[in-house]
């Protein structure tokens, strides 16, 4: 796909870019309860200039970073000063509960007011005094491009499954509202990097509105400690894959230390368009999801965000919830209320609740009179056609509701279209008897946590509605299965918001439900919900962010790529590249060398559709097998045939194929085979399993090798092939499973061959001949790409070294490509491979071979 993002990024990200203003200058220290923190100057993220304390001695800080600030903000019309207080609705103010006491918790994100530039420096210190927050004050077109345009035009529609087809309802990709997205995620990044301490703080990113903003972060310090949580949707690969950005997106995502998700659905989703679209494989390790990415592990997180209960308690022990439920009693007296509190957009499917009610009250007119739907519909959070066409749809389906089925003293539907006060909303949670939630798509959703909690109601509470305290507590939910919190609600009924009669269906079973029903299930939920809080969510994310993060300082660690692709690339410290000077000094001191070379994807590419040998190649293997000093083997999985038509020209190489089961030790001698594998009978088990597979995976074929059977998924779809090798190679093992064989998943293929067949037993053979020849190696090379070839790496360190011999041989294990490997040095590619064999083949000299070649029966060392 072609990407415009090769575009430098701190260039993309600029103000001068778009021509925005530039945001008022950094604040030079924080101060903590144990030091001041100055800003950070080297990529380690330290700086020794104005540290009043130790690093280790700092105080450890939580830095929450999303779109708004926790706050309220009003500006006093007398003396012009702005007073800020604390947002307690906000999801992101009650966060700190879930965190140690000792805890310094800085929030970084925007005002939901414009603040004019001559006022934002002392805005900004006061915030940070009083509040510990750090306001990004993003220029007015800015905000509108990125905010209002990419993030809810393009970004928030397009993860709810709606894709821009029409103009009318959503906006298509626009590059400048793109490049507003990076630059107002680089101008937030900057926000953090002004109050970090890289070394100890640990940085909390929310939601889709910065999805770049890691990668900005993971680029100024390699081992920041980095989370970020999703709260909408993650919508499934098909639907992703049209985002144009889609490949920046998600490495910038997988910069982070620990994704979390709501759901186990969006967190599939999003592994595989990492498989998909990144060729990324996940595995669970004792119940923990990860993602190898360049040799970091990237954690999957799946916990749905609770409530506050505090705050909710609170509420409805407030004097105004309990003069507002005697209010709404009068108001509905005799009447059962069913509740709706929704967002007003197209997504939250307030005219399909709607047209249920209209549903119920034909199919049940004994309803009529006794039942009504209280909607409570909240301000819309973005502007467009869409939401107006919503809102207009919405009055005139309770219009006619209400004109058919109301009466005197009576309205079916209540529309509640104006800004409820919390105090308001949990008298009507307290007084519902079900509460309905409809969306066709939610990223989570807490009204249903919330109706819970208050229906089980406070001694204050009880009083106002008159409950006993003693009495039993019932609550019912109908809930759509298209919402974040549907999995949790294991009591809930759960529907189908596009399927009117159903929901319809539903409301009617909430209704006429038994009260022991309804008490049963009310107390599952309130055990659930009251012991998943939001400090219960936030502490669990942050224990699992700290585990994610305990390797950092194992690793050596390096950025590479350009743009939004940068990367981190994380190895073992005594994992380095193989310089052709250090191998060279080497190669040429010794005397006795052994060198082993993998075939596919070491000399000759992986990609690449001719598979034969270049003359290139050749040449520099019939130099290196000149020397005498050299004994030179192809260790393949590959076919003894084609290895031995190819190689016909390098009379001295010796040839193990197909993984081992063959070898030759040059072309003048035969093919010797395995002893430990000399019974194929359970090719006729294993190959009947195989065809079936085949047949059913679209892409996928099997490999007829001699010793061996290989089936491919390489060119079959990648989730459906990856979830096919895993059954057949569980289906294998039971079938094969007191056969002499072993079955083993390599990439993109699942393999069946003897037991007793490696290329590490190989390398063991080679090497153990020359020591008992008198000949023990000074020197040993092996180069090779993938899991096989890790079984040399093995076992030339250690079978090597001879106790008889002063000096301990060089060894050289070398992996094709930067990844965890046993080897130590690694090579980039096979271009790197081929020169450095012609480094070495043109040092060697071109005598004639010793006489000492080896030549001895496989069955003696197998």
């Amino acid at each position: 796909m072609f990407s415009r993002s090769c575009i430098s990024l701190l260039e993309l990200a600029s103000g001068e870019m778009l021509n925005f203003p530039q945001t008022p200058r950094a604040l030079t220290k924080v101060m903590t309860l144990q030091g001041v923190i100055p800003d950070a100057k080297n990529s380690d993220g330290v700086n020794n200039e104005g540290v009043n304390v130790p690093p280790s001695e700092i105080c450890e800080k939580k830095i929450i970073v999303a779109n708004f600030l926790p706050l309220h903000a009003q500006k006093d019309t007398k003396s012009g000063k702005w007073c800020f207080s604390f947002d307690e609705d906000a999801i992101l103010f009650p966060l700190k509960d879930g965190f140690s006491s000792g805890t310094v918790v800085i929030f970084v994100g925007s005002l939901k007011v414009d603040i004019e530039a001559s006022e934002q420096e002392e805005v900004s210190q006061k915030l940070l005094e009083e509040f510990n927050c750090v306001p990004t004050f993003l220029p007015f077109e800015l905000q509108k491009k990125y905010y209002h345009g990419f993030c809810k035009q393009y970004l928030w529609p397009l993860f709810h499954y709606m894709l821009p087809m029409c103009p009318d309802h959503s906006n298509r990709f626009d590059r400048q509202l793109w490049q507003a997205y990076v630059s107002a995620n680089k101008i937030y990044a900057d926000k953090v990097m002004e109050v970090i301490n890289p070394e100890n703080d640990y940085v909390w990113v929310h939601d889709y509105h910065l999805m770049i903003l890691p990668t900005f972060l993971r680029r100024r310090f390699t081992r920041v400690k980095l989370g970020f949580f999703l709260h909408s949707p993650f919508p499934s690969s098909e639907i992703y894959r049209t985002l144009p950005v889609r490949d920046e997106i998600l490495r910038a995502l997988l910069n982070v230390d620990l994704i979390g998700f709501h759901t186990f659905d969006y967190a599939r989703h999003f592994l595989s368009c990492c498989s998909r679209m990144l060729g990324l494989e996940y595995e669970s390790k004792r119940g923990y999801i990860g993602l190898e990415y360049f040799g970091r592990t990237v954690y999957i997180k799946i916990l749905p965000v609770g409530i506050h209960m505090g705050r909710l308690e609170s509420a409805l022990n407030h004097p105004s919830s309990s003069v507002k439920v005697k209010e709404i009693q009068e108001q509905f007296r005799g009447k059962k209320i069913i509740l709706g509190v929704d967002d007003m957009d197209i997504f939250k499917g307030i005219s399909m609740k709607l047209l249920a009610m209209e549903q119920l009250l034909q199919q049940h007119p004994e309803f009529r009179g006794k039942v009504v739907l209280v909607q409570i519909v909240n301000p819309a959070r973005s502007t467009g056609k869409d939401v107006q066409e919503a809102k207009k749809e919405t009055y005139s389906t309770t219009r006619r509701i209400n004109q058919v089925f109301g009466f005197p003293g009576y309205e079916p539907v209540v529309l509640i279209d104006r800004s409820v006060p919390f105090h308001e909303k949990t008298a009507y949670y307290s007084l519902a008897e079900c509460c309905i939630v409809n969306a066709v798509r939610d990223g989570m959703n807490l009204v249903p946590y919330k109706y819970i909690i208050c229906r089980q109601g406070t001694p204050n509470m009880d009083k106002a509605i008159g409950f006993a305290s003693d009495s039993p507590r019932t609550s019912t939910l109908v809930v759509s299965e298209f919402i974040g919190c549907s999995p949790s609600l294991s009591g809930a009924i759960r529907v189908n918001p596009w399927n009117i009669e159903d929901v319809a269906d539903a409301l009617n079973v909430a209704i006429t439900m038994p009260a022991l029903e309804k008490q049963l299930r009310h107390e599952k939920h309130y055990r659930y919900v009251s012991s998943h809080d939001v400090a219960y969510w936030s502490r669990s994310f942050m224990q699992d962010l700290e585990r994610a993060c305990k390797d950092h300082y194992r690793k050596r660690c390096w950025g590479i790529g350009f743009g939004l692709n940068f990367r981190i690339l994380s190895l073992s410290p005594s994992f380095r590249k193989l310089s052709i000077d250090h191998i060279l000094s080497a190669y040429k001191r010794t005397n006795r060398r052994a060198i082993f070379l993998d075939y596919d994807g070491t000399i000759v590419p992986e990609s690449s559709i001719v598979k034969t040998p270049s003359p290139e190649v050749i040449s520099i293997l019939k130099n290196l097998c000149s020397d005498p000093k050299n004994t030179v083997f192809i260790v393949s999985g590959r076919g003894q045939n084609s290895l031995s038509e190819w190689f016909a020209q390098c009379e001295n190489l010796g040839i193990a194929a197909e993984h081992g089961y063959f070898i030759r030790w040059s072309s003048t001698s035969s093919w010797e085979t395995s002893s430990s594998a000399i019974d194929f009978e359970w090719k006729q088990i294993a190959e009947p399993v195989m065809k079936l597979y085949t047949e059913a995976t679209d892409g996928s074929y099997i490999e007829t090798k001699e010793s061996a059977l290989v089936w491919h998924h390489l060119d079959a779809d990648p989730d459906f092939g990856s979830c096919q090798a895993m059954e057949m190679l569980d289906h294998l093992e039971n079938v094969l499973a007191n056969e002499p064989v072993v079955v083993k998943r390599g990439q993109h293929i699942v393999e069946v061959k003897p037991q007793g067949v490696t290329k590490g037993l190989v390398a063991q053979k080679v090497l153990s001949m020359m020591i008992s020849k008198g000949n023990a190696p000074d020197f040993v090379l092996c180069i090779g790409d993938d899991r096989s070839d890790e079984d040399m790496f093995e076992s030339i360190s250690s079978t090597s070294y001879n106790p008889s011999q002063p000096v301990a041989p060089e060894i050289f294990a070398c992996t094709v490509g930067q990844k965890p490997s046993k080897a130590r040095y690694y090579l980039d590619d096979t271009v790197d491979v081929i020169t450095l064999l012609k480094g070495l083949a043109a040092d060697s000299s071109l005598k004639p071979r010793c006489n000492w070649e080896i030549q001895a029966p496989f069955e003696n060392i197998m």
